[in-house]
């Protein structure tokens, strides 16, 4: 028989393949809605690698150039040629890192036969379609680990495969690489390995700016020890090293952020006259990423619930709904552990895997019984 955790990667592949196949056949079918890909100009930096004067395949080129659209435009140019815009900072600088390294590397005999533009792309496709196979069977260990059930972590890991994001996850954008570096981050974590957990979760805030989030996981654990080490054990000083690491921690996740939006200010503010900075340079705190989400993409507290975007809004309704429903859903079963965020719990029951999620044990014949019923609770009243 088959290992759960082999179909989760069979699953994740074969997710992948048929996502690029539509990808393909869609863009053969209709032309694109955007047409960056096509704006392509010499980097300001010479220095950078450049794309041979002729190619050997230039066909099978300008189809792999063809498909870098929106945000990936933006990750191709900040891999080929650095941070050369104030608006490119607001993509964070892993993945270009990532695509520089592998097209200069392993993929670099292939760029005198379809440029270096192009293998970047490829990189991109290569390194993002990997790291959702493996973001899938992090998902996976992650649930069995929480949920203490195989079954219900299988068809979970199947629905991630399969979600309506998918295009994005095979796509050369972050949230691939995103998904691995958080939920690898988090099931070590879970898993007790608070140290190695670290290098992850840091990594993703060097991915995404919400990769700060990640923090919280970190919050949240600490205070749970805390709380129980003060309150039941009562050993203070054994309290106090465990919020001191949790501070750490927490710091070792939101130094990736810091440090890159000190870089922007040192390329985009140092050394200038105030007459001749961003108004940003003057602030009180100089934070460039939240500027740059305001000026440039309208971003801001509110900003987005505009009568243009309903038709947004309907397509995000479905799994919101389902959302809810959970939520709604979990409330009503756990009411006590879901308003207390698990500090009601006695310390035995309280391990980091499992609060707010299960119990710690393995659905017994008359848990199972109660969990079925919860489902078609669910079901009924959760009909879209």
């Amino acid at each position: 028989m088959m290992k759960t955790g082999t179909m989760v990667v069979r699953y994740a592949v074969w997710s992948r393949i048929l996502v690029l196949g539509l990808i393909i056949l869609w863009r053969s079918l209709f032309s694109p809605y955007d047409t960056s890909a096509s704006l392509n100009p010499a980097c300001l930096n010479h220095s950078a690698l450049s794309t041979p004067p002729s190619v050997v395949f230039p066909t099978v080129a300008a189809a792999i150039q063809g498909s870098v659209v929106w945000d990936s435009v933006y990750m191709i140019r900040i891999a080929e040629c650095g941070y050369e815009y104030e608006q490119t900072y607001a993509f964070f600088p892993f993945l270009p890192v990532l695509l520089s390294l592998l097209s200069q590397s392993v993929l670099r005999p292939l760029i005198p036969l379809i440029g270096y533009r192009a293998v970047l792309a490829l990189s991109g496709y290569l390194i993002n379609n990997l790291a959702f196979v493996l973001a899938a069977l992090f998902f996976y260990r992650l649930s069995v680990v929480i949920l203490k059930d195989r079954d219900v972590s299988l068809r979970a890991s199947i629905l991630f495969c399969f979600n309506p994001a998918s295009i994005f996850y095979s796509s050369i954008y972050t949230e691939s690489l995103y998904a691995l570096l958080s939920f690898g981050g988090i099931y070590y974590l879970m898993s007790g390995a608070n140290n190695v957990s670290v290098i992850p979760l840091a990594l993703s805030g060097f991915t995404r700016s919400n990769g700060v989030l990640n923090a919280g996981y970190f919050g949240f654990k600490t205070l749970h020890q805390s709380y129980h080490t003060i309150y039941e054990k009562k050993r203070f000083r054994l309290a106090l090293q465990v919020i001191l690491a949790g501070a750490f921690r927490c710091i070792c996740v939101f130094i990736p952020f810091l440090a890159f939006q000190a870089y922007g200010y040192y390329n985009l503010c140092h050394g200038r006259k105030p007459d001749d900075t961003r108004p940003w340079c003057r602030a009180r705190v100089p934070l460039l990423y939240n500027f740059i989400q305001s000026h440039y993409w309208g971003v801001g507290f509110l900003r987005y619930f505009q009568l243009k975007q309903i038709p947004n809004f309907l397509l995000a309704f479905p799994v919101l709904s389902m959302a809810y429903c959970s939520i709604s859903v979990y409330l009503k079963t756990d009411p006590k552990n879901f308003i207390m965020l698990g500090f009601g719990a006695a310390s035995k029951e309280n391990n980091s895997a499992d609060v707010l999620f299960s119990r710690g044990e393995k659905l017994s014949r008359t848990d199972d019984h109660h969990a079925t019923k919860q489902g078609h609770f669910l079901t009924r009243h959760c009909k879209m």
